[in-house]
């Protein structure tokens, strides 16, 4: 089975990284991409022209829509093979709220951080001896945020370098800056060179994208009078690339000249008045009257570069204006999203008034034809608009007077997105709702960020309640611990949803480790449990009071609370899968305690229950502390079979913490075959992924312990070198190679 999200990937290079695929053709940038060949070395490679001025901040400073990204990107993937950690890409344009540039770089290294330290404390100790480039792309709307954080970690981690792109300098006195002027546009009108790669000026990318996103449109390139009608319109567009993108792709409805004359007069008018600061009147009932828009971020710096500003911005709303009235609402409607949407996301948001839900679907076609939507690089179903686009869409938004609606309807969305993903957590649907939950955090963050605005509680606590649940199973545990403070800091009213977000919360301090904290939300829960008078409720409130006594090491005390738990018909929703877990936690203090027999036992019946219900979360558990038993009870095949479903298990939903414990069990079943070399490869890939935990084997001292007694007898087994060597060739595998390895894939 494929593991939809992985802690990291693994490069062409053979380094890790997460660089996305390149999906349209890349042209010019030669003495761009010199230059960054030169500043992008690790400190020990710096030679050449430019070895004087090798600095750790490397900044693309230029307007909107000039190629920062593309550009960046490819440097980047030049790079890779120079960081032995590899080089990793950070989006920060999904961000609307301040103080999460370090959530993000988290989760684009694949950190599952389970700590409670401050991120930057995190990012700093795990980044402190690793070789690295991290791209930050589109810094300026968290500007202050991202010079913050490089701030702190240049010092920190000596061998990482930074790659940011901006429309304004990060302003940290060391950083390099490498300006990005708009793509250059040939004074002679000759035939038109084959070599793109390098050579290539904003003739030649018109010309490619026409053939791209024109379909059946063909240039004349040899033709001279053809190159020259072409260099005509890069020039009244600046050769900035976006606005080159979106003109190319009305080629399929205008003839060159119309294109040529139209941009000629759209420009002329624009020239001929001053810019205003000032959105415009509201359009007519038509939606048939463009709007001029401030689009205040595609400047490099204020006063900067206003032609240049100016030229993207009627370029924008040039393209805005040839589209038909419901293609522009809908171009504004869909601004509200954040990291992309599907078809069924767009037509529910988006509808209604003179939009009707059935014509979404037909014109966002239209829109993805003419280079306004992009379909997302490897999913075909998911659709995104790029910066600069939406920031217009945005602005048409607000004029309309339809801002405010359109964010309640985009939480409207996703909170009941999220409230079916709890309802459905506990069967077959599982694992398509942790993919689900993955592939939408974006949106789920902006609309928890909404309703935590909106100043409505109930709301906020319900929202908070149900995308804390399905974060805590999906990896995201900072993000559920963030939302569910603000909500339960606020006094919030008693009730289900109440205990959903207690136990969430006091869940999320069980996987982080930070016990004193699961110590004070346990009580809180089982109160509130009994106050709401659901029986199945205080079920669940029992395993955050016994798992807490587990991990503090009070396992007698545990196993007396988990035991009393009573035992009712197991629920289809966030509830059922808390009343696994409770026989999960009783299961795991057997184990501790050394009673292998009553911890099968009570595995076999969630293993039993996760079968008939298709969940996998528990399941996966539930085969780890089988397979442990099967070790402890001398049945090696047995050990080793079911540590392998395990570790499958936890690989398809994300599950980081479930696949390091079950590494640990595997490891020592391997080394009991006889096998200790494959053993301490599998202690090694284990510890990498402890090491991204942030708190190791969850500060529990008997989990400490039985690790440290693996190695020690491992060690004995195949002696001190041999298991140096082995160790170091499983901390070379990526975490996808390791579990390859692991399951029973050769090294």
């Amino acid at each position: 089975m494929r593991a939809f999200a992985v802690p990291e990937n693994w490069t062409a290079a053979g380094r890790p990284g997460n660089l996305p695929s390149e999906t349209r053709s890349f042209v010019g940038r030669r003495h761009e991409l010199a230059r960054l060949d030169a500043l992008l070395k690790p400190a020990g490679e710096y030679v050449g022209e430019y070895a004087g001025e090798y600095e750790r901040l490397v900044t693309l400073v230029g307007p909107g829509g000039v190629g920062k990204t593309r550009l960046a990107l490819r440097a980047a993937r030049r790079a890779c093979d120079r960081y032995r950690d590899g080089v990793w890409f950070v989006e920060l344009s999904p961000l609307r709220a301040p103080g999460l540039v370090g959530f993000a770089v988290v989760e684009a290294l694949r950190l599952a951080d389970r700590s409670t330290s401050p991120v930057t404390e995190v990012l700093a100790e795990w980044l402190a001896d690793k070789e690295a480039l991290i791209v930050l792309d589109s810094c300026e709307h968290v500007l202050h945020d991202c010079a913050d954080l490089v701030r702190a970690l240049l010092p920190a981690a000596p061998g990482v370098q930074f790659l940011a792109t901006t429309r304004e300098h990060l302003g940290h006195p060391s950083e390099v800056r490498v300006e990005v002027a708009p793509l250059p546009v040939r004074e002679d009108t000759g035939p038109v060179p084959g070599d793109l790669d390098g050579s290539g000026d904003a003739v030649d990318l018109f010309i490619k994208r026409a053939g791209e996103l024109s379909a059946g449109f063909a240039l004349d390139e040899a033709s001279i009078d053809t190159v020259a009608a072409v260099a005509a319109v890069c020039r009244r567009l600046d050769g900035i690339p976006l606005a080159i993108e979106l003109a190319a792709a009305r080629l399929s409805e205008l003839s060159l000249g119309e294109l040529d004359e139209r941009l000629g007069k759209r420009l002329g008018k624009e020239l001929s008045k001053e810019l205003s600061m000032e959105l415009g009147p509201r359009p007519d009932k038509e939606w048939g009257d463009p709007l001029p828009s401030p689009l205040d971020l595609l400047a490099s710096e204020p006063g900067e570069g206003p032609l240049r500003h100016r030229t993207l911005r009627t370029a924008i709303g040039w393209s805005h204006e040839l589209c038909a009235p419901l293609e522009r609402l809908l171009w504004a409607r869909l601004s509200v999203f954040n990291g992309g949407f599907d078809l069924a996301a767009a037509e529910d948001v988006c509808s209604g008034g003179p939009l009707p839900a059935g014509r979404v679907a037909a014109l966002l076609d239209r829109l993805v034809a003419q280079s306004i939507v992009r379909r997302h690089r490897t999913d075909v179903d998911r659709f995104h608009l790029l910066d600069s686009v939406r920031e217009y869409g945005g602005d048409w938004l607000r004029a309309l007077g339809e801002e405010r609606a359109l964010r309640l309807r985009h939480l409207d969305h996703y909170r009941g997105l999220a409230r079916s993903g709890c309802a459905e957590w506990n069967t077959s649907r599982q694992v398509l709702w942790c993919e689900r939950t993955v592939t939408e955090r974006a949106n789920l963050r902006t609309a928890m960020d909404c309703a935590l605005s909106e100043r409505d509680g109930p709301a906020a606590l319900s929202m908070a309640a149900d995308i804390g649940f399905l974060w805590r199973h999906c990896g995201y545990l900072r993000d559920a611990r963030h939302c569910l403070d603000q909500v339960l800091t606020a006094d919030p009213e008693p009730g289900p949803d109440l205990v959903q977000a207690l136990w969430t919360r006091g869940a999320v301090a069980l996987l982080q480790g930070d016990l004193d904290s699961a110590g004070r939300w346990a009580p809180m829960c089982t109160a509130a449990a009994v106050e709401l008078g659901d029986p199945v409720a205080v079920v669940a409130a029992a395993y955050i009071t016994g798992g807490h006594l587990l991990l503090v090491g009070r396992l007698a005390e545990a196993k007396v609370v988990l035991r009393k738990a009573e035992r009712l018909p197991v629920r289809d929703d966030w509830r059922g899968s808390a009343q696994l877990q409770v026989r999960l936690a009783l299961s795991f203090a057997h184990l501790l305690s050394g009673d292998h027999v009553r911890s099968r036992k009570v595995a076999d019946e969630v293993r039993a229950q996760s079968v008939r219900r298709g969940e996998c979360w528990a399941g996966s558990f539930a085969d780890c502390f089988v397979a442990q038993a099967d070790l402890d009870e001398g049945d090696l095949p047995a050990a080793v079979r079911n540590a392998r479903t395990a570790l499958v298990g936890h690989s398809l939903l994300n599950s980081t913490l479930g696949v390091a414990l079950t590494l640990d069990v595997l490891a020592s079943a391997v080394v009991a075959t006889g096998d200790g070399h494959r053993a301490a490869r599998l202690l090694a890939v284990g510890q990498r992924i402890w090491e991204r935990l942030g708190s190791p084997h969850m500060d529990s001292p008997d989990l400490i312990a039985a690790r440290r007694d693996r190695e020690h007898l491992v060690r004995r087994e195949i002696g001190e070198e041999a298991y140096r060597t082995a160790y170091a060739e499983g901390l070379a595998m990526s975490y996808e190679r390791g579990i390859d390895y692991a399951v029973g894939g050769a090294l």
